[in-house]
């Protein structure tokens, strides 16, 4: 199972992520369900990277200073959000957060050394918020050889924490 059950609706978490983190086919599932899921509903997303086939990484913990966010307020990110509805929105998951909710992994891209944040600009600024220095992340690659990189340049000690690691 990829995801929690609750009656007809799964839930998306953390904890869910990392059992979907068996294989790639399992995870690239749990990631399209979860961005077609009432919790992100990003299904164009979801349906972008169903197009062709990518490497996954994660759940892994990033410095959240490493990530770049895509969406927000600001009027030069690439998804702009009307100040009032981001705020909203992330105050809801500050508040869910202080009473123990723990978010779902962001969804990143690895593009040319950046790590982009392709879902999650909402949970990323309220951890911000909540003076967290590090985000659970789901890192999409578009080869294995990059994928591969990446890994073993984390785990040779560049301050992230591996799946199943903490």
């Amino acid at each position: 199972m990829t995801g929690v059950e609750r009656g007809r609706a799964r839930r998306f978490s953390l904890g869910s992520a990392f059992e979907a983190a068996a294989d790639d086919d399992t995870l690239a599932r749990w990631v399209g369900d979860f961005l077609a899921s009432r919790g992100s509903d990003n299904a164009t997303l979801a349906a972008a990277l169903a197009q062709q086939p990518h490497w996954w990484l994660g759940p892994v913990s990033v410095p959240v200073d490493e990530l770049v966010r895509l969406a927000g307020p600001e009027e030069d990110v690439l998804c702009p959000v009307e100040p009032e509805e981001w705020e909203a929105d992330v105050d809801a998951m500050e508040e869910s957060m202080e009473q123990g909710w723990e978010p779902p992994p962001l969804l990143v891209q690895h593009d040319d050394g950046r790590l982009l944040l392709q879902d999650g600009n909402h949970r990323y600024e309220a951890l911000v918020r909540a003076g967290e220095p590090n985000a659970w992340v789901l890192i999409w690659f578009d080869d294995p050889q990059t994928r591969a990189r990446f890994a073993s340049g984390r785990s040779a000690g560049r301050g992230v924490d591996q799946a199943g690691a903490e």
